[in-house]
């Protein structure tokens, strides 16, 4: 993700700032107007998902820590980039995507490298809460248990032609005894009718 953002931060350098602009309203907490103010930003979004746990604790609680005690843009910027970073296990696109839009409301307040900054992490952010939430609608139109329960079926309706397959074999027994003992007595009347006939 850093490497994505660094690039279109680079890209969009030269039309963002190549031309003259008016004035925006200074920060008097904000860092220098120039890319090193974001350098720490994009060094504890590199850290965040690779650094050890420890470190990746400090540094979260760090930024989550400023922002609370001391909520100024600089800080709810930092913190909102940690929420967004992904791979690290208290990431929060939701949370991220809340606070950088509230960010991106007062665009004044944040210095032009920042506003590109906070801008291309949300449309990342958004992609990603677009694709979470599609896989989510996935799994619940086929559900992880849907083979289980194709099989289930598959076994019952087995079972069910078992059934029928005994059900037919024993009909045929039956019928085919019934066929017999009609032969048999179909024999014994006409015996006797022919014993009758040749009695004197």
């Amino acid at each position: 993700m850093v490497a994505g953002v660094l690039l279109a931060v680079a890209l969009s350098g030269c039309g963002a700032f190549g031309s003259p602009k008016p004035a925006v309203q200074a920060v008097p907490d904000g860092p220098p107007q120039d890319s090193g103010a974001i350098a720490p930003l994009l060094d504890m979004m590199s850290n965040l998902p690779t650094g050890d746990p420890a470190r990746q604790a400090e540094l979260f609680q760090s930024a989550k820590d400023a922002a609370e005690l001391s909520p100024t843009t600089s800080n709810r910027l930092k913190y909102a980039l940690a929420l967004a970073t992904p791979g690290y296990s208290d990431a929060d696109p939701v949370a991220a995507q809340r606070q950088l839009s509230q960010l991106l409301a007062r665009p004044e307040t944040l210095l032009p490298i920042e506003r590109l900054l906070a801008t291309v992490v949300l449309k990342e952010v958004e992609q990603r809460l677009i694709l979470q939430a599609e896989n989510k609608r996935m799994r619940v139109d086929t559900p992880p248990d849907s083979h289980d329960k194709l099989q289930a079926i598959n076994r019952r309706l087995q079972a069910e032609s078992d059934e029928n397959a005994k059900l037919r074999k024993a009909l045929d027994e039956a019928r085919a005894k019934l066929e017999a003992v009609t032969h048999i007595e179909q024999r014994s009347i006409n015996d006797r009718g022919t014993s009758g006939t040749h009695t004197p």
